[in-house]
């Protein structure tokens, strides 16, 4: 078949060139293996950060066709000399892209390339391969490219009244390390364009066969179907052992329970295999006893909902800091009281860190254990809080030495279940240990969906009816949470009274 191939695509051929094929040969299969709706917020963001950063090019002007009548449009812009364009497009040679920001000196007569990320960094490993395909195909078209910028969010900066461009964004001179790579670059790009115009599927496994299982592709299952869904890029950070992975997918090892004697696990590698073949779980019940001697009555399961925010939208805050619109709080007065649930959320479009961080400190007594899952999260937000509201500093920084990570038991490795898959996320402890409550069939699934839904909610994107629906399933998902938390609890409570 024809085809141009995308700088999109082209970035997707880099991480998995039977992924990208599959996306244009196959684009049934490829949606289907699509992440949550979280995932598509991501590329929103994006587009929010492009559209912000442009007003550092006053001038500029837009070019909102990707067709035919955009590339006409491209051109003739580009015979009036005018200054600035944002995303002009270019076609040549079968490869095809948009370019973020196009700059005309007309002193040099030449080009400055300038592309807009919403990262708060540069990314080695892949913006330099994003902007050298751009200024390849623009060199192609005849023009002379002068300089290479990566535009991406400045993580120092705390908004303070209206939104200060300049000093949200840091512009990065990347000119040389786009030269540096042009070349390999573009024989990339002439392989990809020849992989992906092939109408037949490459035959083989993807190669993300060689990866651990959170760096595999969309479409790895479909790809590699004779990879079970249990399988040795399960085992606990695998990915980070190269060579180990490697040799078992050469030998076409998959299970767990095939894996060679002469294969030298980490122990708790080795622990999680023997716990799938063994078909048992492992309990170190004196040692649970003694993480749960260090709590005191009363228990606050506690687990915060927070949106990261690439624009700063409130005083105090930085790109991608987290704004804390929910939490649910569990709480248990003595080990045979009843449960007593409180929760807040907040779904006006003001800054909710105030009111979340007073109706916490009612919630809350001056005493008692407040037990989470990661605690890392709940005490970074804390943090930002009392930065942001010095007078709140007292009792958040009161909150620190109280607080216990439930997650710290599976962590130790204190209890191994062959379905935790060498996880010790809460949605997979809480199915193998109290497979009565699940997550599956609520309408939110994760944090992510969480803080997707919320945005949606406070920008006005829902009907009321749907507004309605969404504050309802944020309330059940974060309540699950801590109820979730509690149930695990409960669990390994009866140990202390046996």
């Amino acid at each position: 078949m024809k085809l141009n191939l995308s700088k999109t695509d082209y970035l997707l051929y880099r991480e998995c060139p039977k992924n990208a094929w599959y996306k244009i040969h196959r684009p049934n299969i490829y949606s289907q293996s699509e992440l949550p709706e979280f995932k598509k917020s991501i590329v929103e963001t994006g587009n929010e950060v492009e559209l912000v950063a442009r007003k550092l090019f006053p001038t500029g002007i837009l070019i909102e066709r990707r067709d035919i009548k955009g590339q006409e449009a491209t051109q003739k812009y580009l015979s009036k000399k005018h200054e600035i364009l944002f995303q002009p497009i270019f076609v040549k040679d079968g490869c095809l892209a948009a370019i973020d920001v196009l700059k005309f000196d007309p002193k040099t007569k030449s080009y400055s390339i300038y592309e807009i990320k919403s990262t708060s960094g540069v990314d080695k490993k892949n913006h330099y391969h994003d902007v050298a395909f751009q200024v390849n195909l623009l060199r192609k078209c005849d023009l002379t490219i002068n300089k290479a910028y990566i535009i991406h969010l400045n993580s120092e900066y705390v908004r303070s009244g209206e939104l200060d461009i300049a000093q949200l964004f840091k512009v990065i001179d990347i000119s040389n390390e786009v030269e540096s790579v042009a070349d390999s670059v573009a024989t990339e790009s002439a392989e990809a364009l020849k992989y992906l115009s092939r109408d037949s599927e490459p035959d083989g496994y993807c190669c993300c066969i060689y990866k651990g299982r959170s760096r595999h592709c969309s479409t790895f299952q479909h790809a590699n179907p004779e990879v079970p869904e249990y399988s040795v890029h399960d085992i606990a950070r695998i990915g980070n052992s190269k060579a180990k992975l490697k040799e078992l997918i050469d030998n076409n090892i998959f299970h767990l329970d095939k894996i060679p004697a002469h294969i030298k696990l980490t122990g708790i590698q080795q622990s999680q295999v023997d716990r799938y073949v063994l078909n048992e779980v492992l309990i170190e019940k004196e040692k649970i006893v003694e993480e749960l001697k260090t709590l005191t009555f009363p228990l606050y399961f506690l687990d915060y909902e927070t949106f990261p925010a690439a624009i700063p939208r409130f005083n105090g805050f930085s790109p991608y800091h987290q704004i804390p619109f929910q939490y649910s709080i569990h709480i248990l007065k003595s080990a045979d009281s009843q449960l007593i649930h409180r929760e807040f959320l907040c779904v006006a479009p003001d800054d909710p860190s105030k009111s979340f961080a007073g109706v916490l400190q009612k919630d809350i007594g001056e005493s008692g254990s407040i037990i989470v899952w990661h605690k890392g999260f709940e005490c970074g937000r804390n943090d930002e809080i009392a930065t942001r509201l010095p007078e709140t500093k007292v009792f958040v920084d009161s909150l620190k030495e109280r607080i216990y990570d439930l997650e710290d038991i599976f962590r130790k490795q204190y209890c191994i279940h062959r379905d935790f898959r060498g996880g010790t996320s809460i949605k997979r402890v809480l199915s193998a240990l109290v497979p009565e409550l699940s997550y599956k069939e609520l309408k939110i699934q994760g944090g992510g969906d969480a803080a997707d839904t919320w945005n949606k909610i406070v920008t006005g994107s829902f009907t009321e009816a749907e507004k309605e629906k969404a504050i309802n399933d944020l309330k059940t998902y974060c309540g699950l949470d801590t109820y979730a938390m509690y149930s695990i609890w409960c669990v390994f409570h009866k140990f202390l009274i046996k």
